[in-house]
């Protein structure tokens, strides 16, 4: 035994079994070695072929430059701040803030009282009362504030949901392939069991809802008590973005199965072809067409801050709404969300910013709608640029961009790509990626990180970076390299 195994309590051996099962491909490998990069690049700006690191690995708007929009920022630095609301400072703060700043954030201080306060475990009422109006708004259909529960994000919405339905190791929760890895992520480490669903790439990464009877089948023959259903609307890591007829289709599946449906609609925003539907409208219409047959569908919906326009990740904020859940059930994931006190404040005064912006006639109107359209205008022509790029790629195959802020291209890869792969302990997508980021700086993240048909390599990239410069890096080392492993 050696002496540290002797000196210290904890070893790798004796660690929880399920942190170590748990992946996160995302923030894995090739993110380390990139971060390890950049850090080379700061001491020492010729020691590689490029002058920086672009981290197309994860939806980090901010991190990319995209600009925050003014109106949230100035209302958040005056509830951080709200000395500059008192009497003695407010001529001079009315040079620097628009009326509505002013006001909005006074009322958010009214709700909240400080942001270094403790609010409800379930987030403050009256910003979930603007969240409530959001959707009503946005569905047609009422909601109600009590049923939405503001989150440090998403991620700890679905984190909250998933520690609720988790109730043995026997439990199976249905995951579409490819996924975002927070999901099996969490399902390894609560030592549950994912019951995976092929989305379908030939028809735009579509689910087809035959092939969902026939996994819940196999995975119940095996004994597994499948609970519930994820969908990921407009999808990560595929960009694809589901049609009205697909979402009644699931809820259908999931009535007459009894499962719980989460729909993960962080990315409701970032739609480039079609609309977004949420799966709450599509619910209340097939309940108000067919009183009483779906009445007890439990429906869970998550939204953040971090995506969309609004690309404030390090806010953390974020809110769930539940449908058609028991009360008693309820209270448990309330009682779980109190454990952990409450979301962050400024994050869920966020999240009221992000539901409720100016409106028309209002000083801050004219722009948020300019700053709002610029960012979304730039993500398209920027995915459209980079859909482009891998036409021009040989091998690299990718879907037309639908929605979200990313591209999963298949691509093809010579036979001796696998081979040398193989040497080095990794596959095939592993080792183009790490290639990929030594030569160019560009960090993405291989297909295998989020789940892919077998035999098939995949690469999702964020199209994030500011200008399309970047993507000419990529199309010189596909053509390099392919050159250098052709069969």
């Amino acid at each position: 035994m050696s002496s540290t195994l002797q000196l210290r309590s904890l070893n790798y051996d004796n660690i929880n079994p399920h942190v170590k099962a748990a992946k996160y491909a995302v923030r894995g490998e090739l993110a380390v070695k990139a971060e390890s990069i950049r850090r080379e690049l700061e001491q020492n700006p010729s020691s590689h072929p490029f002058d920086h690191v672009i981290f197309a690995n994860i939806g980090n708007p901010q991190q990319l430059d995209q600009k925050p929009i003014t109106f949230f920022r100035q209302v958040l630095s005056l509830i951080q701040y709200p000395d500059l609301l008192e009497e003695a400072n407010l001529e001079a703060a009315k040079q620097l803030y628009p009326e509505d700043a002013l006001e909005r954030a006074k009322w958010l201080l009214k709700s909240v009282k400080s942001v270094g306060a403790y609010s409800h475990s379930q987030g403050a009422p009256p910003l979930r009362d603007s969240v409530a109006k959001y959707i009503e708004q946005r569905d047609g259909y009422p909601a109600d504030p009590d049923s939405i529960f503001l989150t440090a994000g998403a991620s700890s919405g679905v984190n909250t949901l998933l520690h609720v339905i988790a109730a043995s190791p026997n439990t199976g929760v249905m995951i579409p392939i490819p996924q975002y890895p927070l999901y099996t992520a969490t399902l390894a480490l609560l030592n549950a069991k994912p019951v995976e669903y092929f989305l379908e790439e030939p028809s735009a990464w579509s689910t087809k809802v035959d092939d969902l009877y026939t996994v819940l089948e196999k995975a119940e023959t095996e004994g597994t008590d499948v609970r519930c259903i994820c969908v990921i609307n407009p999808g990560n890591p595929t960009g694809a973005s589901l049609p009205y007829d697909s979402i009644a289709d699931i809820i259908k599946f999931a009535a007459e199965k009894k499962l719980v449906v989460m729909a993960d609609e962080v990315y409701q925003t970032n739609v480039f072809i079609g609309e977004f539907v949420s799966f709450k409208k599509v619910l209340r219409d097939l309940q108000k067409k067919e009183p009483g047959k779906y009445e007890n569908v439990e429906l869970v919906s998550f939204h953040s801050t971090s995506k969309g326009m609004v690309g404030e990740c390090g806010q953390r904020g974020g809110y769930f709404e539940l449908v058609g859940f028991d009360p008693k059930v309820v209270a448990e994931i309330y009682k779980f969300v109190s454990i952990s006190l409450c979301p962050p404040v400024s994050g869920q005064c966020l999240v009221e910013l992000m539901v409720n912006p100016p409106k028309e006639g209002e000083p801050s109107h004219s722009l948020y709608k300019k700053e709002f359209n610029d960012i979304y205008n730039g993500l398209k022509t920027r995915a459209y640029a980079l859909h482009d790029a891998f036409k021009q790629m040989e091998g690299v195959e990718g879907q037309d961009p639908q929605g979200a802020m990313y591209m999963f291209p298949t691509i093809k890869l010579p036979q001796k790509v696998g081979e040398v792969a193989k040497e080095q302990g990794r596959k095939p997508d592993e080792f183009y990626c790490m290639e990929l980021l030594k030569a160019t700086g560009v960090c993405v993240v291989p297909g295998s990180g989020f789940g892919q048909v077998e035999g098939t390599w995949h690469f999702r990239t964020t199209f994030l970076a500011p200008g399309t410069d970047w993507v000419g890096r990529i199309v010189r080392f596909h053509k390099e390299f392919m050159e250098k492993y052709r069969d």
